[in-house]
């Protein structure tokens, strides 16, 4: 093949390879988040000390699912505001659910749990590679489930605390 076959070839399989990770990465409209009434509560993973914690645990609570990393910068700028919701409102029945994608695993939560103590339960994905079911486009990544197990809102990027607090107390009304 001559060279300038080489280089039109190369840039058709770079531009091919550049479309797929744009489309792989980039959220769209027409992908639904995960609906747990479809799912049947399907999020089972363990927590710090190797245990399953399921998000049927959590049934008849509003729960924030919390994905996050120990090295991600905005996901560690909302460990106090989240802290201070799951405070305000877990005598209501509202908790949050961290859901550590470190890779580290255990090993790198603990380490970052020394320098920022979390009170809320914390589960261990192991990897960046989502739950099965679950859209995770990045992080920070956060779902809103209501108590009848049904996904009410989901927020990808940093988070709004008042209006995550809106969509709380809104959720919590709800019997």
């Amino acid at each position: 093949m001559t060279s300038p076959k080489r280089l039109a070839l190369a840039a058709i399989i770079l531009g091919a390879g550049a479309a797929l990770v744009y489309r792989l990465a980039t959220p769209r409209p027409d992908r639904k988040p995960p609906l747990m009434s479809e799912m049947g509560y399907l999020l089972t993973l363990p927590n710090l000390a190797g245990k399953p914690v399921s998000l049927s645990d959590f049934k008849g609570k509003v729960v924030l699912i919390d994905f996050w990393a120990t090295w991600c910068e905005p996901c560690r700028e909302e460990m106090p505001g989240l802290l201070k919701l799951h405070e305000k409102f877990k005598a209501k029945g509202f908790t949050v659910l961290g859901v550590s994608m470190d890779e580290e695993g255990v090993r790198a939560v603990k380490r970052f749990l020394i320098k920022q103590p979390i009170d809320y339960p914390l589960v261990l994905n192991g990897g960046e590679r989502p739950p099965r079911g679950w859209l995770i486009p990045g992080l920070p990544t956060a779902y809103l489930i209501g108590r009848d197990g049904g996904v009410i809102k989901r927020w990808f990027g940093e988070k709004d605390m008042t209006e995550i607090e809106a969509f709380v107390n809104a959720a919590l009304a709800q019997k």
